[in-house]
């Protein structure tokens, strides 16, 4: 009598080896020879749409074997790939190949991180490396946290347990609530602060926009103004969002002085660190994050300057009871309640999800593989590297170096023949070439780079969060931008005449 159910899903343990290893040799193949491809075919939505075909769900399944042939050439043939030594756009980084190993791993045992009953293991590996995390940037190991999909999540997380602090604060204070809370953040913090006080109820009047200094950090001058003044009209001022590395040019704010502000009004005191933070691991560049230790809840990426695979980023708390006042929830069917010895920690009180699947191994995988003086090496390098393209564009006649701060530079192609002095019929021709010069660049295959405005000029902006990238290839960088601008310049100057 035969009782193993026959299931169309179920692959036979000779036919998943088989499989297995040979995607596995595909995977080390194309790893192996990543920097010879390029960057990205630049194909369109419709060539794409193209090669997949338009046919309807298939009725009958087909052999795995082929099945993994054809996807994995379809994925490696046609992504941009963020892999690639001269892929510097957006903070994507290289993606570990630990980490895709532990995102296997991951998968095949499959555990729910909701809570610790149905996860065992995977909590406690998370617990850990959350410990680890706070540890790598300075802070206390006492901070809790958990792990979310990126920057948006991990600022939401943060925020809500701000707002939710707020509501707890006037309920035990008997007093009545006092309107909006309201929260202080730099014109350069990222567009996760609109979409937070849109969704969260807050309404885009809650945002206090505190203008930046010449380096592009808050102007904290304006900051403790603004908030006397809230005071005065008795608004409810209650949260400052500090940046420690802008997406546009990685700039970090006085982290210090914010965190003072904070401490002298009650304010809770929130740094976005999704970029930048990791940097505090160099000895040389912690005192740039002085004040950090002060921060109430922090947001950072593994997934940018950890090297992790996609998707990975983290909210730290200074007093994780914040996090489970605001996410905790004991409907009548969990039975997740403590047991045994200890105190069983549920990740699903710790943030918006319920359901969560591994993402620590990866990114504990890292940790481990690498340690932090691994990290320390590749960061410095990766922060070298910014700064040689900003002197090789200093240097380089046909181009002006704007910004570079941790790993990101800013420069835009400015041809010889150009007047120097800036008139607004120049500066409008650089943004318009510069511009049209990273749409040929991004489409090129050659290299991808993406852009900022800085101070009202459209730049090319890069950010190396990359441990494929070396010397050889920013030097090579450099050349493709003057060859490029060049031509675009002249294809420009062509149809302005024609007109």
């Amino acid at each position: 009598m035969h009782h193993q159910r026959e299931s169309p899903i179920e692959i036979n343990r000779e036919l998943f080896q088989k499989a297995g290893y040979e995607l596995i040799d595909r995977i080390a193949d194309f790893l192996g020879q990543i920097s010879e491809r390029p960057v990205t075919p630049g194909e369109s939505p419709k060539q794409l749409q193209a090669l997949l075909g338009s046919s309807s769900l298939p009725e009958n399944g087909m052999p795995i074997g082929a099945l993994l042939t054809e996807t994995t050439e379809l994925l490696f043939n046609h992504s941009l790939l963020n892999g690639h030594p001269k892929f510097m756009g957006y903070i994507t980084s290289s993606a570990a190949p630990i980490g895709a190993l532990g995102d296997l791993l991951a998968a095949v045992v499959n555990p729910n991180v909701g809570a610790q009953i149905l996860s065992p293991v995977a909590t406690e590996i998370e617990k850990q490396t959350i410990r680890w995390l706070a540890e790598f940037i300075g802070v206390s190991p006492e901070y809790g946290g958990i792990l979310v999909s990126g920057g948006n999540m991990a600022n939401f997380t943060g925020f809500l347990a701000a707002r939710k602090r707020k509501a707890v604060v006037e309920h035990n204070g008997g007093s009545k609530n006092m309107g909006i809370p309201l929260v202080y953040c730099s014109k350069t913090t990222h567009t996760w602060i609109e979409k937070a006080a849109g969704l969260f109820g807050l309404g885009a009047n809650s945002l206090r926009w505190i203008e930046t200094d010449q380096e592009n950090k808050m102007n904290l001058e304006e900051l403790e103004q603004t908030l006397l003044e809230d005071q005065k009209k008795g608004c409810y001022p209650n949260m400052v969002v500090g940046t420690a590395g802008d997406v546009s040019t990685g700039a970090v704010d006085d982290l210090s002085g914010i965190a003072a502000i904070c401490k002298k009004h009650g304010l809770w005191f929130h740094v976005d660190g999704a970029y930048g933070i990791p940097a505090a691991v160099v000895p040389e560049l912690s005192p740039m994050f002085a004040g950090i230790t002060e921060a109430d809840s922090i947001a950072m990426d593994p997934h940018k300057w950890l090297y992790s695979p996609l998707e990975a980023g983290c909210t730290l708390v200074k007093n994780p009871q914040h996090l489970i006042d605001t996410y905790s929830s004991h409907p009548v069917y969990y039975n997740f309640d403590k047991n045994g010895d200890g105190f069983t920690q549920n990740y699903y009180e710790f943030g918006l999800q319920n359901s969560r699947g591994f993402r620590a191994l990866k990114v504990w995988l890292a940790l481990r593989q690498v340690g932090r003086n691994g990290y320390i090496k590749m960061i410095r390098e990766d922060i070298a590297l910014a700064r040689l393209f900003f002197e090789l564009a200093e240097n380089h006649p046909d181009l002006e170096a704007v910004t570079t701060n941790l790993s990101i530079t800013t420069l835009r192609f400015v041809p010889q023949g150009i007047p120097v002095a800036s008139t607004p019929e120049r500066d409008e021709y650089l943004n318009l070439l510069n511009k049209a010069l990273l749409d040929v660049l991004q489409q090129g295959g050659e290299v991808f780079l993406s852009n900022a405005i800085v101070k009202e000029k459209y730049c090319l902006r890069s950010c190396i969060v990359n441990f494929r990238t070396s010397e050889k290839d920013i030097r090579e960088i450099i050349n493709i931008i003057v060859r490029e601008g060049i031509a675009v310049h002249l294809k420009l100057t062509e149809s302005i005449k024609s007109i």
